[in-house]
């Protein structure tokens, strides 16, 4: 007979594996609830504080294996307004790291989440979640094929649409934005140099981002019919189409993967946490592509989780509104900027035209303001 559990992690994302290595590393008995993932060719830029949790996981050299350093950030205003910012190159080693973070594919990262979790004692079950029902004294996870799972804790990790977060109660709140990302791996000629590429245009940021010798990935964010019709071109048409809109930097582009196309939205939980269960990843929030906040964020909450399993009861009240409080500030802060960000991009006023390149000038200049702006990127609070 199955030992009891302490928690259920719902979810098998990188967020959801992260939590169950986390949770089993406090010696607790966790079941995961792990269905297929669906195929995904994005990337990740792992940055600081992603990092140490992933070393604390043991991981971390598997992962740096896998991946690209992001060394140098270099912003271009494209936006072809009559105030255009300067050239701003950001380098890591301004703030003593080697790199600002690590870029590796998505399928990679989860193969080797998988493997540590195959090689404890959590107990897996490819299955689906059919229901949820939380009381006093502990919670029930229903299930498609393995019966009923009984603990004091749920930790969602099913994404933004999470109906484990719907059995709970936790209302939210969300948006949506006129823009598309389109995400595609690359082949070029010239050297990245560790450096990530942001092409800021009216339409949202053309990025970049370092993968290995010679190759990038790109997420190229922009309104949704011009995404369908860049998805639609021929390799060697929107290979073009890259080259020109990065300023031939990289040199000659040769597409290296399957391309895909993703509507930009937001959304945030509020609280983060009730009736036995915490939500961590995108159940919790969803942010666009920008800034490489979003999973990053999702990991954070992950490092949260040991601060409610310092008693008796994970999933009791006070455990709840402790993990809310731990991170309400946080998703709140990166949600703000993240969408600020992205606003500063899309207004076409001449006094917004103004702002962000006399800011952007400024951060260039001063290097106290560059370095503050480069550690608040990547903390890890």
């Amino acid at each position: 007979m199955p030992a009891p559990l302490d928690a259920i992690v719902v979810g098998a994302g990188p967020a959801g594996l992260s939590a169950a290595l986390t949770v089993a590393g406090l010696g607790r008995s966790i079941a995961l609830l792990a269905p297929d993932r669906p195929a995904d060719e994005r990337t990740t830029a792992l940055l600081a504080g992603s990092e140490a949790l992933f070393r604390r996981l043991g991981v971390w050299q598997d992962i740096l294996a896998a991946s690209a350093p992001l060394r140098q950030i270099r912003i271009v205003d494209a936006s072809t307004g009559l105030i255009r910012a300067p050239e701003a190159l950001f380098r890591a080693e301004e703030i003593g790291l080697d790199a600002f973070g690590y870029n590796l594919p998505n399928r990679q990262l989860g193969a080797i989440l998988d493997r540590a979790v195959a090689a404890t004692a959590i107990r897996r079950l490819d299955d689906k979640a059919t229901g949820f029902t939380a009381g006093e004294t502990g919670a029930k996870v229903e299930t498609a094929a393995s019966g009923a799972l009984v603990a004091p804790l749920i930790v969602a990790a099913d994404g933004r649409f999470s109906p484990a977060r719907a059995a709970a109660g936790i209302e939210t709140r969300e948006w949506r934005y006129d823009q598309s990302a389109l995400v595609v791996n690359f082949r070029h000629t010239r050297d990245h140099e560790d450096t990530s590429n942001e092409f800021h245009t009216r339409h949202g940021p053309f990025t970049t981002v370092p993968l290995g010798e010679r190759r990038s990935s790109l997420v190229w964010v922009t309104r949704p019919r011009e995404a369908d019709r860049l998805r639609k071109l021929p390799d060697a048409v929107l290979a073009d189409e890259m080259e020109r809109m990065s300023d031939g930097i990289l040199g000659a582009i040769e597409l290296a993967g399957a391309r895909q196309v993703f509507p930009l939205s937001g959304m945030t939980a509020t609280p983060l946490a009730a009736r036995r269960t915490v939500l961590v990843g995108e159940s919790g929030h969803v942010l666009p592509p920008i800034g490489a906040q979003g999973l990053n964020l999702g990991l954070r909450d992950v490092a949260a989780l040991p601060e409610i399993f310092d008693g008796d009861d994970p999933g009791a009240p006070a455990m709840m509104e402790r993990y809310d409080r731990l991170r309400r500030a946080d998703v709140q802060n990166r949600t703000t900027f993240v969408d600020a960000l992205n606003g500063s991009l899309l207004g076409g006023s001449l006094v917004g035209q103004i702002a962000r390149a006399g800011g952007l000038a400024l951060v260039e200049r001063v290097g106290f303001l560059r370095r503050a702006l480069m550690r608040e990127g990547l903390a890890a609070v």
